[in-house]
């Protein structure tokens, strides 16, 4: 182990600043000896470090491979990510999110918990490892806040409605004027620093202000971007945002004032020549980026690395200038242009190696730099002020947005879960405490208290969100909005969901099929899904109302050809389009919103499964299943699905012939979704190029049949049956079998290539004894078993499917169903 010996000149370091290192042996210069090169003066003083050697031979050659500062950093790593990992897995279950797992990671492995044992801190955190971390470290913030910032859509603000603005006003303003007359009242038992009215100043305003990136992150895990409380809440802490970093940057520049006037001066004007290079030059930069990128095509890679190399650059003019470093990187993001093609190529190329591997590395630091014991030595007396001004804001914040929430006539219960979704706290503010330290404000023990205010402010606020809203629970009405309850004379309103041009055609072409007539036309309400990358706020376009924005120009085509059908089909079909933009997790909201709004009969999906076999060739949708499992789930009306193998887009004629161009087949298993798909198939017959086939199927010495259920399938058959007796293009069978096995049987002996479109209802009431055997081997559960068989390899069939979901009512979930309603009526 070498000693190496450095000169530091005190003249040279900034008062309030530390040199980074934990552990220093100051030396005067008359107990050693300098080189004979320095010029020693009664300022200068002597550092001493250990520095470990980085290029050990290895464990076997009888080295201790954490001598080796390359191998310590490595292990440092790996160390805090497995315990956030395990963290974050522990705490799932309670609804704490990402932030509260990092914070309690970096505590653990810091001189709070682990590193309170002195060799453990030593051998793990000697300085020279101490100050990597501490770099990388901040830089992972910088990265967190600019991809965060490329994802803010500024226009939010301007969008804001009136809710939204007294809401942000009110819960920025009083919260803000209580902390500083409290702050006023306890100011003589400050510590003198915290006293300066520029420090009082700034901790108020962090404590009034809603941090937009913590905000969009927990609402990113708790799957709330799309919901009517999480909407709000974006446009709420972006207008926050806007109003406190303007007296932020206020207190900030009153704080450089302090020791000399001329300095507040100096800041503002860096502040303003950052503003000025990001609008003026960056800005320009990255538009022509935008506009010489060609349509569809991710931006090229040496764009990307320049944007990535200009926050480092971004981050050395804000430490230059004196400014909070995060505000550069976030000015940089704030300036992209969110969205495709810019804004998604980076946060796709980027965020998870910034947050899955530098922020971990960030709360290294954050936890080295916690300690516990640093509050017990500090005493009592010191923190009350901090921690009293500390709760006063939380608790103010949280009263006045609820009460304003309520004036506005939010509900109340919306009202409060706003209000904790607005005091929520995270990274900005972390990034702010460490910022009060280099300004002296706080010292250790009081950033100690902070870090782990935040902890168990965001835990909690997140908790009681998950608690008071569920997003899903407008979803689910008690009035009857399925095919079977919707009379033949009337209007069938139709939620078409695609993702792409491909899955466009074949629900265009099921609609047509479908039989819309003058008597009963068709209203479609076209939702085209777009996955939200590179944005934070989630976008619900009505095309009669708003323009689509040019950066998602692919919706052109899908709604050019849904306009050209429906000129083809004028006195039978009305068309409204929409455009959503929201993360995959949440689309299955927009959907249920969208078909609850409209009072729709029926939500169409196209099977999501990555990758469909059909006869060889393979197709990829976009999309993941779990967002028709989820529609399934929470749909206030009935949900087909379907599986397009783009065999049954034959044209139908203009005019009808006797001649059936299309042969369809409905397995009918009994139950509530194989009577909604009977009813739905007899619309279709009505068609006559159509053709239909029904089979139903019937359990051996009918064991298994639920009596209710039994009775509802025979009426509802009886009735079809009765309707369609003299229509030469319907044939109707039944089948009997014993098990699960005969019906596979009985399907793969139908299956001859001769049709077009198999239909089946999903599983609801379906006779178990039907389906014994196979219900472990169905790999896709929003298709039900037999939907599942009918797509599968095994089956070999190349003809499309259609799999029907009747509504779920809420009052009839775990309940007998009820002789009402066997017949189609008008009754919704």
């Amino acid at each position: 182990m070498m000693v190496r010996v450095y000169p530091i000149y005190r003249s040279l370091a900034p008062s309030g600043h530390s040199d980074g290192f934990s552990s220093t042996m100051k030396v005067q210069v008359a107990e050693l000896h300098a080189p004979s090169n320095v010029i020693q003066s009664p300022e200068m003083i002597f550092t001493c470090h250990s520095i470990q050697d980085s290029h050990p031979y290895g464990i076997f050659y009888g080295e201790n491979p954490l001598n080796s500062s390359f191998t310590l950093f490595l292990l440092d790593i790996s160390l805090v990510i497995v315990i956030i990992q395990i963290l974050r897995f522990l705490l799932k279950p309670l609804k704490q999110p990402r932030i509260v797992a990092e914070i309690i990671g970096g505590v653990i492995i810091g001189p709070s918990v682990l590193g309170h044992n002195k060799k453990f801190f030593s051998d793990m955190f000697p300085d020279n490892t101490q100050y990597v971390l501490r770099n990388i470290g901040l830089t992972g913030f910088m990265y967190f806040v600019f991809v965060i910032g490329v994802k803010m859509d500024l226009s939010l603000v301007k969008k804001a409605g009136k809710k939204e603005m007294y809401i942000a006003f009110a819960g920025m303003v009083f919260p803000f004027i209580i902390v500083v007359l409290a702050a006023m009242i306890m100011r003589q038992s400050m510590d003198k620093d915290l006293a300066k009215f520029a420090s009082i100043g700034a901790i108020s305003s962090s404590m009034a202000i809603t941090s937009f990136p913590c905000i969009y992150t927990i609402l990113e895990e708790l799957n709330l971007l799309s919901s009517e409380v999480g909407r709000m809440s974006l446009s709420t802490s972006m207008i926050c945002d806007a109003i406190g970093l303007n007296a932020f940057y206020a207190f900030e520049a009153a704080k450089q004032g302090e020791t000399k006037p001329m300095a507040a001066l100096y800041y503002l004007i860096s502040l303003a020549v950052l503003v000025a290079f990001c609008v003026i030059f960056v800005g320009r930069g990255m538009q022509w980026i935008v506009d010489h990128t060609p349509e569809g095509e991710p931006v090229d890679q040496g764009y990307v690395i320049a944007i990535l190399l200009l926050v480092l650059f971004m981050g050395f003019l804000t430490d230059f200038f004196g400014v909070a470093i995060a505000t550069g990187p976030m000015m940089l993001g704030l300036v992209i242009p969110d969205g495709p093609p810019l804004g998604s190529t980076l946060v796709a190329r980027c965020e998870t190696i910034i947050f899955e591997f530098l922020m971990p590395i960030a709360f290294i630091f954050i936890g080295i730099t916690t300690d516990v014991y640093s509050m017990a030595a500090a005493g009592w007396v010191q923190l009350a002020p901090l921690f009293a001004l500390a709760l006063i804001g939380y608790f103010s914040k949280l009263l006045v947005t609820a009460m304003a929430a309520v004036f506005v006539n939010v509900p109340l219960r919306e009202s409060f879960t706003l209000s904790f979704i607005l005091s929520l706290r995270g990274q900005v503010e972390i990034l702010l405490y460490l910022h009060w330290m280099d300004k002296v404000i706080i010292g250790q023990p009081g950033f100690s208290l902070l870090i782990l205010l935040t902890a168990a402010v965001t835990g909690t606020c997140t908790a009681l969100i998950s608690i008071l809203y569920d997003p899903t629970k407008p979803y689910m009405v008690n009035k009857r909005r399925t095919i079977q309850h919707t009379s033949p004379e009337n209007e069938v309103r139709i939620v078409l969901c695609m993702h792409d041009l491909e899955s466009a055609d074949g629900l265009i072409k099921l609609v047509e099929v479908s039989n819309p007539t003058v008597t009963s036309p068709f209203s479609i309400f076209a939702l085209h899904l777009i996955e939200l990358v590179g944005r934070a706020a989630p976008l619900f376009i009505d095309h009669e109302e708003q323009k689509l924005p040019s950066k998602y120009g692919s919706s052109e085509a899908i709604l050019g050809a849904l306009k050209l059908y429906q000129e083809s089909q004028n006195s039978y079909l009305n068309l409204r389009t929409f455009t959503a933009v929201s993360p995959k997790k949440t689309m299955f909201q927009d959907i249920c919103k969208l078909a609850l709004e409209c009072k729709a009969t029926l939500v169409i999906l196209p099977f999501h499964k990555e990758h469909l076999d059909m006869g060889g060739a393979e197709v990829v949708l976009a999309g993941v299943r779990s967002v028709n499992s989820n529609v399934l789930a929470h749909a206030p009306c009935s949900v087909g699905i379907l599986v397009d193998k783009g065999n049954f887009q034959r044209p139908v004629p203009a005019i009808s012939t006797e001649n059936s161009v299309h042969h369809f087949v409905l397995l009918f298993l009994g139950g509530a979704d194989a009577r909604e798909a009977l009813v739905f198939a007899d619309r279709m017959a009505g068609n006559r190029s159509i053709s239909l086939t029904v089979i139903r199927f019937l359990s051996y010495n009918f064991n298994g049949d639920n009596e209710m259920e039994k009775k509802l399938d025979d009426g509802l058959v009886t009735w079809f049956w009765v309707k369609n007796e003299k229509n030469d293009r319907v044939v109707y069978r039944e089948v009997v079998v014993r098990d699960g096995d005969e019906t596979i049987a009985a399907i793969q002996a139908m299956n001859d290539e001769s049709y077009d479109l198999w239909i089946v209802g999903r599983k609801h009431g379906i006779n178990p004894v039907l389906l014994e055997g196979l219900t472990k081997w169905s790999g896709n559960q929003e298709l039900g078993v037999i939907g599942d068989y009918l797509t599968s390899v095994d089956l070999g069939s190349s003809a499309s499917v259609l799999v029907m979901q009747q509504q779920i009512m809420r009052s009839n979930v775990g309940t007998t169903p009820s002789l009402l309603g066997i017949f189609p009526c008008n009754s919704c």
